[in-house]
């Protein structure tokens, strides 16, 4: 595996790449890997003759009093797991390569970001939807890979690449878990053993939230409310526990047949999110 910190690195190989007409996929990352990011490229590999990843804790995705500065950084252990897997390249800007000084220049996508996660976190969408689009500028892939644990910037970077007519293929891969149920996440480290058993709740609440509805309950209020309060007994901080449309993660209504629950809640000071998508 080949291993860069610039743009100039970077489009070096990957236009060879291009020239002799092969496929390219890129797995977008901020490090400290689990077996959720290493399931994303054993996926890329599948579809394409190159795997791309990158390495870049984004530090305009993170707002005042949130974890950027103690973020988890484990990048001799992040290359191995990359080498076993067998990505061909990795990309590890600094800050100054991704932002030199002075950048003005921020990507938004509307309405879409300022809801459920955005709501919690002001501008923190502005920054992913920013970086994204500048790695897919710098590496050209033609299919992005994303887990599906962060619905909504999954959703948020479809729009993205469908509004700028990006030729990128968007893939998302399901959720990948611990034997509790727990998402795999890289904040997960964060937890204590108690703290995780725990947290696994939060699963289980969008389990039972979800038999309800294809259940026929369509009183997604008194369903959400539920799941709050069962969140708050066994040891969480609920901040949004919602029924939505797949399609724009808006409300869902009784008559809507593809749905996402999404919820966040706090694990002591742990922000922790999750989801489950169906069809009724």
């Amino acid at each position: 595996m080949q291993t860069v910190d610039t743009v100039t690195e970077l489009r070096k190989a990957v236009n060879q790449w291009r020239l002799a007409g092969k496929r390219i996929a890129f797995v977008p990352t901020m490090g400290n890997l689990h077996n959720g990011h290493l399931k994303l490229v054993t996926e890329a590999r599948l579809i394409a003759d190159h795997v791309v990843v990158s390495i870049f804790v984004n530090p305009t995705q993170f707002g005042p009093g949130e974890d950027f500065a103690s973020y988890p950084r484990t990048e001799l252990a992040d290359q191995a797991k990359l080498a076993s897997v067998q990505a061909d390249l990795l990309i590890m800007p600094s800050v100054q390569e991704m932002y030199p000084d002075n950048s003005k220049t921020v990507v938004s996508v509307a309405d879409l970001s300022e809801i459920h996660c955005g709501a919690a976190r002001p501008g923190h969408f502005n920054g992913v939807t920013t970086i994204v689009c500048k790695l897919f500028n710098m590496v050209q892939p033609d299919v992005a890979v994303f887990g599906l644990k962060d619905f909504q910037q999954f959703t948020i970077i479809k729009t993205m690449v469908r509004d700028l007519n990006m030729p990128v293929e968007m893939l998302g891969i399901d959720t990948v878990r611990e034997e509790s149920g727990l998402a795999m996440s890289s904040r997960n480290g964060y937890l204590s053993e108690p703290e995780k058993t725990s947290a696994a709740h939060l699963y289980k609440s969008l389990c039972s939230a979800k038999d309800s509805v294809l259940m026929g309950n369509d009183d997604y209020t008194d369903i959400e409310q539920k799941a709050k309060d069962y969140l708050k007994h066994a040891g969480l901080q609920p901040e949004y526990f919602c029924i939505c449309r797949s399609s724009d993660l808006l409300k869902a209504e009784a008559i809507d047949q593809d749905l996402v629950i999404l919820t966040a809640a706090k694990m002591g000071k742990t922000r922790l999110i999750d989801n489950v998508y169906f069809s009724k």
